[in-house]
């Protein structure tokens, strides 16, 4: 199989991921931090450690780490939990339903409205765009790092900065980004930052984080037990705890430790210059076929992660990605749960294929697919 589906979930995992999955099970199946035996204890040392790799990445401190089930959840904990009644939130034009829907249920709601900015390949007009939609009442300003079905790059520190001068939080959904591109929470503004642990981190499914910057006020959206406070009714108002009801998925936790060493290891530049030069070569040679509809300017460094969305010409982008899948190709085509960014890139009628690369893909790879496409 040629996997060209990482836009999804990474695949395959780095060797070193599965070790520490295996380990965790074997070694650190405890539920941490709330148990007095050593073993516990061991478990709670053990995701401590995640929390400061985590933290030192993205430029926060470890006990802003929340850890989630998935990036999804990490963003209906930062949305529901800063909006109150009245409240009015700006996204972009591209936000995949794990925002957009977010929102949209606030609305029905009545509890907050939303307004939509329109993504430019200007950035001095995206920002603008953000801009213009602010009102008093604007409490939050959302938008990705990048999109999950086109690759383009949002000017997330300048958007940071607008949203500091206006007082605004600023939450990012680092889907596409986290670990394959430079996210710095304190350079730039960003409030809270959500991310999945499956993705650009090498990590397991069934893992993500919420990371907020130093006094980040968030309501809970679920309460339980933390193995803190224990005889209070009432959730623990310190993080993590506050947000981390339940037992955790240390194997998934432990996975994003792991994914981040291989990241550290291997060098985050390397590992997005090998990407994205996998994506200018599918590129460029699927531009040279007449039949194939491109939608996004020549994948640029640090203007487009490694995702490519095309479509052959008169022919349904679900039927595209059936015949590569029959030729060993897997890869995803559709909507991509991101109506939003089809409507704005016009593809709202026909969806499109996604090619969405990761560091173990070759440029053979990219042959392979080429040649399948020509002879389509």
């Amino acid at each position: 199989m040629i996997y060209f589906d990482n836009g999804a979930t990474t695949y395959p995992k780095p060797r070193s991921v599965l070790n520490a999955v295996n380990e965790a099970v074997s070694q650190y199946s405890f539920n941490s931090g709330r148990g007095g035996y050593k073993e516990s204890l061991k478990a709670a040392e053990k995701i401590f450690s995640v929390r400061e790799k985590t933290a030192d990445m993205f430029s926060t401190t470890p006990d802003n780490i929340i850890f989630t089930c998935n990036c999804t959840y990490a963003l209906n904990m930062a949305i529901k939990g800063s909006v109150k009644k009245g409240d009015h939130i700006i996204i972009s034009s591209l936000e995949h339903n794990s925002v957009s829907r977010v929102v949209q249920k606030l609305q029905d709601d009545g509890i907050a409205e939303y307004d939509t900015a329109a993504f430019s390949y200007d950035d001095d007009e995206t920002v603008n765009n953000f801009e213009k939609l602010i009102k008093s009442n604007t409490s939050l300003i959302i938008c990705m790092h990048s999109s999950n079905v086109f690759g383009v790059v949002f000017p997330i520190e300048r958007l940071g900065k607008l949203a500091k001068k206006h007082s605004i939080r600023f939450i990012v959904d680092g889907a596409q980004g986290a670990g394959s591109a430079d996210i710095n929470m304190k350079r730039d503004n960003i409030d809270i930052l959500c991310c999945p642990g499956h993705k650009s981190l090498m990590g397991i499914m069934g893992s993500g984080f919420m990371a907020l910057s130093d006094g980040v006020q968030l309501d809970t959206i679920i309460e339980g037990g933390t193995g803190s406070g224990s005889m209070s009714l009432r959730q623990p108002d310190f993080t993590p705890d506050r947000f981390e009801a339940g037992t955790l998925n240390n194997p998934g936790i432990i996975s994003i430790g792991a994914g981040i060493d291989f990241i550290n290891q291997t060098g985050m530049k390397k590992i997005y210059n090998h990407e994205l030069a996998i994506t200018q070569c599918l590129y460029e040679k699927l531009g040279e076929n007449n039949r194939v509809i491109l939608y996004t300017p020549y994948p640029a460094f640090n203007r487009s992660m490694p995702i490519l969305a095309f479509n052959v010409e008169n022919v349904p982008s679900e039927k595209t990605a059936s015949y590569l899948a029959k030729h060993g190709i897997s890869c995803r085509a559709g909507y991509h749960c991101s109506p939003l960014a089809h409507k704005h890139f016009g593809t709202i009628d026909t969806g499109a294929v996604r090619l969405s690369i990761g560091y173990f893909n070759t440029q053979s790879d990219c042959a392979k697919v080429i040649k399948v496409i020509n002879n389509y």
